[in-house]
């Protein structure tokens, strides 16, 4: 017997156990069924379960679960990142606590001691799936930096580096001054700051008290100016460009050029150009051949190439507290024009928390332009497509932009770069230690040393190449030739270029084909409010507590109804508490079952059924199990469970169970028998429709369906293990429908009608049927019992006398029904009522009404919250039209 209430947290533990025991997701490479890849997005082995985590993890093993069930050989290809600069973090971190560094350690102790704390602690990740009811083949978890992925990304490296895709250059990076490395545009936290725009006069060479006037704010960075912008088509400087500047505090002379990038709105219209400190500038400087001078040091301490470029008073000077000596001899100098307040975006190091320098340096770089072209032409034809469509116009824009890839990463932990020194600083480039000093005795004519290069590649490199190197790449494995390409990537838009577009391209370079053939891109995962989590703000939302509290089905349950196509998940306790009772709903109506005598009958068949009740709900059974696997085909999965929310609760708990209640307990045995076996094979079935959804509560419940109280261990007994229902048209009885629906319709327009008149419930009130022809007479005598006792009436019938003063009026097809409320409602005091809640719905949509028509709040607000607002308007105008249907007729009455 089931208890009377659902445990979470014991069914979920032991379900989840038995099946990894038993290899339930385990992909078979020699299987006859048709592959269906899906490889996970790695999540960084120092991470723990977010509600992104959780958004796309759900998604990930319902699309999993569904394919199964399909009859797909499915593969979901779990593993981890090795998330270098985070991991190595965490791990000097701990060296800290014992008064250490890695220096202290050295490269290979430090690399143990990584690999030590990876053993005995990057695990928590995939525990917490796990907890979630995650079903990746964990048998063939990989992890970036295991022996496999870093072969394969040595002979990548290699390949490019011999096809001159990649090369080594000095351009600009973005360079965290605190540990020392260059970092990714992902890794750069953007902080709005509150500043000042400072205002510089530069001297015009040999034109007496001439200045043209610049804009900064970053005074120090002017140090290294080499040139001043203004736009070619700005009257006012046409006669300036070619001529010098002097630049102020070095005595240096600087051109005046004319480039497109200065905008002749903005400020004076001409611009400071720092080609080896801002990334524009960079590009600026290119274009006119500028001289790119360094002032900044890997402290960001004021350098310059041995201090010929600055003054010797700055050499050894933090950025900051030049910027304060610059802007004193600059006042001194009376150069200052004026100071502003300016709100502006400081870049960040998102780990180490310091402001990041645009800083010129020596890297390894990837021709990710060459690269992109195969990538953008696959996407173009069709052959990877993305779910919502319009990200594709983000992944064009990206694509034709692409700038070179800065790969290389001044770390410890990560694939170090296979590049080793010779004497003469020439670069070998080779798969092993081995073949590089081979290479070094052809070129040298005899043994030399070699140095390796010390970098590490970037962390997206290695991700890369994982829908294939997780599948035994570079050999030419049975993996590779099933399962690749992969059919779908479920990812966030965050990692759209970092991780999808590279992976494009890798796969198309090295494979001859695209990785996947969809990439569905979910939303954010917000609060309530529609704000970003984040500790700073106190909103975010832990997962795994939810788990705790409300079970993992009623989480996963909440993620997938809120799961829209190009929508964030705006998450509260509330909306998970909700869906929890959604569970509590279906396990008491289980109970009911069980108690009843509703078991299931394996050779039940649906389609000997005679009572037009059980008809019924096998056809609207039939109608779910087709728009369900519709929608999550379709990637709408919101929309796959709504449909499953409806049909549950409403169709088959509200409707169904309380249509036939008297009939499992009435005196017919043929009637009774019947109605009990559809009604435990309806909730097998419709158990089998939400199992991708809830795995854990539906489980349980066919344990006990099938007469077990503990979990099976033989797969064949479990839903996971079961093909997906599908239905004949044969099955699906239109009359029935039709006629039990008319059922459905009638009472909940009379319930609606007490609702809104504020009908007390105890109050039995009487219905006629008016104008009704013969077939709906018909169906009101049939059912005569279950209406009253369903609409809480004291007679139901049809005939045709003239309403009594006082009746509400509704139609139902050619029908109208008629309720007599004078003696049980005040219909002055309601028309009062409705009358103060129209004018509130007014109040709301004028308000609502405001706020679209005010051309400010477009301008800002994002299109998912304008969305939102006009579907609360038309809401809010659907109400006003129902309030103000049932104050006519209460003045009718």
């Amino acid at each position: 017997m089931l208890d009377k209430t659902f445990e979470s947290k014991d069914v979920e533990k032991k379900h989840y156990e038995l099946w990894e025991k038993s290899g339930a997701f385990t992909a078979d490479v020699n299987s006859n069924k048709a592959p269906y890849c899906i490889p996970m997005p790695p999540p960084n082995v120092t991470g723990s379960l977010h509600m992104g985590h959780a958004l796309n993890t759900t998604i990930q093993d319902i699309i999993s679960r569904f394919e199964r069930m399909q009859g797909r050989d499915v593969l979901w290809q779990p593993g981890t990142d090795h998330a270098g600069i985070a991991t190595q973090m965490v791990v000097e971190r701990l060296l800290a606590d014992e008064k250490k560094t890695r220096h202290d350690l050295g490269r290979e102790k430090f690399l143990e001691r990584v690999w030590q704390w990876k053993e005995e602690s990057g695990n928590t990740i995939t525990g917490q799936l796990r907890r979630l009811g995650a079903t990746p083949d964990w048998s063939r978890e990989r992890f970036t930096m295991d022996d496999g992925l870093n072969k394969a990304v040595n002979k990548v490296f290699v390949q490019l580096f011999k096809e001159n895709l990649i090369y080594k250059d000095k351009r600009l990076v973005n360079w965290d001054p605190k540990l020392h490395t260059a970092i990714s545009d992902l890794e750069v936290e953007p902080r709005e700051t509150k500043g000042n725009m400072w205002h510089f006069k530069y001297p015009i060479k040999g034109m007496a008290d001439a200045f043209i006037v610049i804009a900064t704010t970053r005074p120090e960075t002017m140090l290294g100016d080499t040139a001043v912008a203004v736009h070619p088509d700005d009257e006012r400087y046409k006669d300036l460009v070619g001529k010098m500047v002097v630049l102020p505090i070095t005595g240096r002379e600087i051109p005046i050029v004319a480039d497109s990038y200065a905008d002749p709105e903005k400020g004076s219209g001409a611009v400071k150009i720092t080609p080896a400190h801002d990334f524009n500038d960079f590009e600026v400087g290119k274009r006119h051949n500028l001289p790119m001078i360094s002032i900044l040091d890997k402290d960001a301490k004021i350098a310059g190439p041995e201090g010929a470029n600055v003054p010797a008073a700055y050499v050894g000077m933090d950025r900051f507290d030049a910027r304060k000596k610059v802007l004193e001899e600059i006042e001194a100098l009376g150069l200052l024009e004026k100071v502003e307040s300016h709100m502006y975006q400081v870049p960040y190091g998102d780990r180490g928390g310091v402001v990041i320098e645009p800083l010129l340096t020596d890297q390894w770089y990837v021709d990710a332009k060459t690269l992109a072209q195969p990538a953008i032409k696959a996407v173009d034809e069709g052959k990877t497509k993305f779910v919502p469509a319009n990200w594709s116009k983000t992944y064009y824009e990206w694509m034709n932009n692409i700038q070179p890839w800065c790969i290389s990463r001044q770390i410890w932990w990560g694939h170090q770069i296979p590049a080793w020194y010779g004497p003469d600083n020439s670069v070998f480039v080779a798969e092993t230690e081995a073949e590089a000093y081979a290479q070094a005795k052809v070129k040298f004519g005899k043994d030399v040393t070699l140095e390796r290069d010390p970098d590490v590649l970037d962390t997206w490199f290695s991700s890369a190449l994982w829908p294939f190197s997780t599948l035994g790449w570079p050999e030419n494995t049975a993996e590779v030739k099933r399962y690749y390409p992969a059919e779908t990537l479920v990812t966030g838009f965050d990692i759209l270029f970092f991780w999808v577009a590279r992976m494009m391209m890798m796969g198309i370079h090295f494979m001859g084909d695209v990785p996947f053939k969809t990439v569905y891109i979910h939303a954010l995962v917000r609060d309530e409010k529609g704000q970003k989590m984040s500790k700073s703000k106190g909103n975010v939302i832990d997962p795994l507590k939810i788990i705790d509290e409300y079970g993992a089905d009623a989480l996963r349950f909440t993620l997938t109804a809120l799961a829209a196509q190009g929508r964030d998940v705006k998450l509260s306790p509330a909306r998970v508490e909700g869906y929890r009772n959604f569970a509590t709903k279906l396990w008491n109506a289980s109970r009911f079952c069980e108690m009843n005598g509703c078991t299931l009958k394996l050779d039940f068949k649906p389609d000997s059924v005679k009572q037009t009740i059980n008809k019924w709900i096998i056809s609207e059974l039939a109608t779910v199990s087709r728009q369900t696997a519709e929608a999550l085909k379709a990637y709408k999965f919101n929309e796959a469970a709504m449909h499953l929310y409806h049909f549950t609760w409403g169709t088959f708990c509200d409707w169904y169970i309380e249509f036939t209640k008297p009939l499992i307990t009435g005196a017919d045995e043929t009637v009774k028998q019947e109605t009990r076996d559809t009604t435990g094979w309806v909730l097998d079935q419709l158990l089998l429709l939400l199992n991708p959804i809830m795995p854990y509560l539906t489980e349980e419940l066919h344990m006990h369906l099938l007469g077990k109280s503990e979990a099976s261990p033989d797969k064949a007994d479990w839903l996971q293990s079961k093909t997906w229902p599908e239905f004949s048209d044969k099955i699906i009885d239109k009359a029935a429908q039709a006629e039990m629906n008319w059922v459905v319709r009638l009472i909940s327009e009379i319930r609606s009608v007490r609702s809104d008149m504020n009908v007390p419930a105890a109050a039995q009130i009487k219905m006629l049927l008016q104008g009704a022809n013969d077939t709906s007479k018909q169906r009101l005598k049939t059912y005569n019992d279950i209406i009253k006792r369903l609409a809480r009436l004291s007679e139901a019938e049809a005939n045709e006398v003239a309403a009594p003063k006082g009746s509400l009026q509704m139609v139902i097809d050619e029908a109208s029904i008629v309720l007599p409320l004078a003696d049980v409602v005040d219909i002055k005091l309601e028309s009062a009522r409705l009358q103060k809640e129209i004018e509130k719905a007014n109040a709301n949509i004028e308000r609502i009404n405001k706020m679209l028509n005010n051309p400010a709040f477009l301008a800002k607000a994002p299109e998912e919250v304008v969305v939102e607002q006009t579907e609360s308007r038309t809401e809010a105008e659907n109400l006003k039209s129902k309030l103000a249907q049932a104050l006519q007729q209460l003045e009718a009455a």
